[in-house]
């Protein structure tokens, strides 16, 4: 029980956490233990006076929380209060980072009774909304700094912020690229197996129908062998054989029954295992013709379908459904797997195949299986003259290759594909890219205590704090340009003078990210920070007083 003139406090609100931050810059300001030991409450005195220090345990703790809000204000525009509401924002516990709706859920229902649950898709946030502020402040109370495991088996802490209400973008109505369908349980679970069955995937040599499996997936081919280095077939060599029998009597089917039109003579068979994809393409104009379709076996798929304007389709094909392509769909869309161990859904049972939609109420986590297709095509025999010239290579004439004749031509070019590229892409790519890269992480940890690391190029500052020894500057790229030579050169003006010593330079992340790490005081890194005028990221909890 608290004593006279002071409050007992459990969970520190928001703004508890922000005169914790400033904590050791002034008054010490008390705040409270949470999920590191539970049941523990200490007494805050009103007029905050108290000395209470936080275990390390805590401090990290605070860290995280400070850091999922303002990500959530930076990256997502969600804004946090300081107050109790019904809902809240639940950082680390979304479909982005391998949270189930079902798996959350459970925790979540164990505080009280849920009203809605939003889940956007590929974002590692999710938001509840209770119905009533006394069972949101209980599972503000129990789950802030929870663990659990994710469906892949790792370890998640979840980070839970009162938000006034949720906001979601609502997404246009979509609607399936023309001329693609989906048709449903186009064959029984006994073809299924006849037809898994009669493909052998060992390794004879002999067999001129062999083909060697590709980096992600085991690949055969039949009729005519694909091939992957010009995307295209050999039309005057037929492999012996042809399509398998069973394939030939369930097409004649399918031809007599309407759902397609002409007969294949090539069939591409691929497995994937669970993590595995295709780039997105379009299927070469010249070596197929219009219709190609796709049978799905063994565990179902999402599918992503991609317009030239950017406009992109996720697609839902279950188990033992036909994915049937024509005209638009397939001359200009491209169509591609993305290379992961859950794809995105319905929840709702009753919602099986065709688009996944954007209802953050009704999206959830379906772990994918091993999946083989069986794509039917007929390979085409005269010049495609379809009508999209744009994409099609038999009515594309070759230019000659061109390059900038000027620096302000070549800035445009570098401005148009790739500053303007990374602005479109910064918010999903920041959103997806949260764990550190290990040999970046044993970079940094072998470094002597005390050095100066200037992160050029330091996208979402994922590697800030990784060792707590050194003295970082981190710089993210915005709309100005050339600023990274500026650094690095005014750092190793800095070196050749004597005034600091380069301990290393390391590259990473395959761009023009750089890394220079040298030995330097706290007064020489503000001094080249002074001579700067752009704005910078500084880890202030690193410098001492």
């Amino acid at each position: 029980m608290a004593a006279p003139g002071s409050i007992d406090v459990r969970v520190p609100t928001a703004a508890l956490w922000d005169r914790a931050r400033e904590a050791g810059e002034g008054q010490k300001t008390p705040v409270v233990r949470t999920q590191p030991e539970p049941g523990r409450s200490i007494a805050m005195d009103s007029n905050h006076q108290s000395n209470y220090k936080l275990s390390k345990t805590e401090k990290k703790f605070l860290r995280k929380q400070i850091k999922a809000r303002h990500t959530l204000l930076r990256h997502e525009g969600v804004e946090t209060v300081s107050y109790a509401t019904q809902s809240l924002i639940i950082a680390n516990g979304g479909l982005g980072n391998g949270v189930s709706r079902n798996q959350l859920l459970l925790v979540l229902e164990k505080c009280g009774l849920v009203d809605a649950l939003f889940m956007p898709p590929d974002k590692p946030y999710s938001c509840v909304r209770y119905k009533t502020t006394e069972e949101s402040k209980k599972a503000y109370d129990m789950l802030n700094g929870k663990e659990i495991v994710d469906d892949l088996g790792q370890k998640i802490i979840l980070y839970l912020n009162f938000v006034e209400k949720a906001q979601w973008k609502e997404l246009g109505l979509q609607t399936l690229p023309p001329g693609l369908k989906v048709i449903e349980e186009i064959i029984s679970s006994d073809d299924e197996k006849i037809l898994l069955e009669s493909v052998t995937w060992t390794e004879d040599t002999d067999n001129q129908n062999f083909q060697k499996s590709l980096k992600h997936r085991r690949v055969k081919h039949f009729g005519y062998e694909f091939h992957y280095e010009n995307n295209n077939v050999d039309k005057d060599k037929p492999l012996p054989g042809g399509l398998p029998n069973i394939c030939v009597s369930i097409l004649e089917k399918w031809l007599k029954e309407g759902f397609i039109k002409h007969k294949p003579d090539q069939l591409t068979v691929n497995q994937y295992e669970p993590g595995h994809g295709i780039p997105a393409h379009i299927d070469t104009h010249s070596a197929f013709e219009d219709e190609i379709i796709s049978l799905s076996l063994g565990s179902e798929i999402v599918m992503d379908f991609k317009h030239p304007d950017g406009v992109t389709v996720p697609v839902m094909l279950p188990c033992r459904s036909l994915l049937v392509m024509t005209g638009e769909s397939r001359y200009l869309w491209t169509h591609g797997i993305t290379p992961r161990k859950f794809d995105t859904v319905q929840a709702s049972r009753s919602h099986r195949s065709g688009i996944i939609t954007g209802d953050v109420e009704d999206l959830t986590l379906s772990k994918r299986g091993i999946r083989t297709s069986f794509t039917f095509r007929k390979v085409r025999q005269t010049p495609c003259n379809c009508g999209y010239p744009l994409v099609c290579d038999s009515q594309m004439k070759e230019t000659p290759t061109s390059f900038p004749e000027s620096d302000k031509e070549a800035s445009q070019l570098e401005q148009e594909y790739v500053h303007q590229v990374y602005e479109e892409i910064a918010r999903h790519f920041s959103s997806t890219r949260h764990r550190p890269w290990p040999h970046i992480v044993e970079f940094l940890k072998a470094l002597p205590s005390g050095s100066l690391v200037a992160d050029i190029g330091c996208g979402n500052g994922k590697y800030l704090g990784i060792n707590k020894e050194l003295y970082m500057i981190l710089y993210t790229y915005k709309k100005k340009e050339r600023l990274a030579v500026i650094i690095a050169t005014s750092l190793w003006t800095f070196a050749e003078r004597g005034s600091i010593r380069p301990l290393s330079v390391m590259l990473w992340q395959c761009q023009s990210a750089v890394g220079l790490v040298m030995l330097a005081s706290p007064l020489l890194l503000f001094t080249i920070l002074l001579q700067q005028s752009e704005e910078w990221q500084l880890s202030k909890n690193l410098f001492d007083s």
